[in-house]
C-alpha cells in the first residue's frame, strides 16, 4: 500500500516528529552517522536518523533511512552497592555481579525501536487529521533486524540501529516538471 504525494520533506518531518513525541527520546536528529553529537551535553536517549538512499519501482519510490536508538549506560563508579533506586538486591545470589545499567539501555532503547516501527505499521497517531487507525499517512512492511551496538567516545553509549524502508506512492508525471519549452533531444 503506498501513499501519494510524500517528500522526501514530509518524511523526514514524519519521523522528527515521532522522536518529538515519544516520552522516552530527548533528542532527535537528522544527517550522517558521522554528525552524531556525542558530547555529554546532548540530551539522551536520542534517536538518529541517517538518510541511507532512495530507489525506484515502477510507480513508486522507496525511501531508506538508518534509524540509531541510543542512551548513556552509566559508568560502574556511578553506581552504589545494592539495586537499583536505593532498594536492597532482591536477588543476592545473583551471578550477574556487574554493576551497570547496560542491560536497562538495551531494554529500553530495543522497546523504542519496536514503538517506531509499530507507529508506522499500525498506528493511529501518523493520521493527519484525525486519530483514525484507518487512517494512515504511511505504511512499511516486511521484517525488521535491530543490531545492538555499544560505543565508546566519551562516554559509553549503548543502543540499537535498524533500516527503516517506507514506500510512497510516485508517478513520475512530466507535466509539472519546472523546465522550459525547448525541445532537450540532439
Amino acid at each position: 500500500m503506498a501513499v501519494y504525494n510524500k517528500t522526501y520533506f514530509n518524511l523526514i518531518n514524519t519521523i522528527r516528529n515521532i522522536g518529538k513525541q515519544h516520552k522516552f527520546i530527548h533528542t532527535t536528529t537528522v544527517g550522517d552517522i558521522y554528525d552524531i553529537d556525542l558530547s555529554k551535553e546532548t540530551l539522551f536517549p536520542l534517536m538518529h536518523i541517517n538518510p541511507v538512499n532512495v530507489s525506484t519501482g515502477y510507480s513508486q519510490l522507496t525511501y531508506s533511512f538508518q534509524i540509531f536508538i541510543c542512551d548513556l549506560v552509566s559508568e560502574k563508579e556511578d553506581w552504589k552497592e545494592g539495586f537499583s533506586y536505593g532498594s536492597p538486591n532482591p536477588f543476592p545470589n545473583n551471578p550477574f555481579k556487574d554493576l551497570t545499567n547496560e542491560i536497562d539501555v538495551f531494554s529500553d532503547t530495543l522497546q523504542t525501536c519496536v514503538d517506531i516501527v509499530s507507529i508506522f505499521r499500525n498506528s493511529k497517531w501518523q493520521s493527519v487529521y484525525t486519530l483514525d487507525i484507518n487512517n494512515q499517512e504511511y505504511v512499511t512492511e516486511g521484517d525488521y533486524t535491530f543490531e545492538p551496538f555499544t560505543e565508546r567516545f566519551d562516554n559509553l553509549l549503548t543502543g540499537w540501529v535498524f533500516t527503516l524502508n517506507v514506500t510512497v506512492h510516485n508517478e513520475f508525471q512530466t507535466c509539472n516538471i519546472p523546465m522550459g519549452n525547448q525541445v532537450i533531444a540532439q
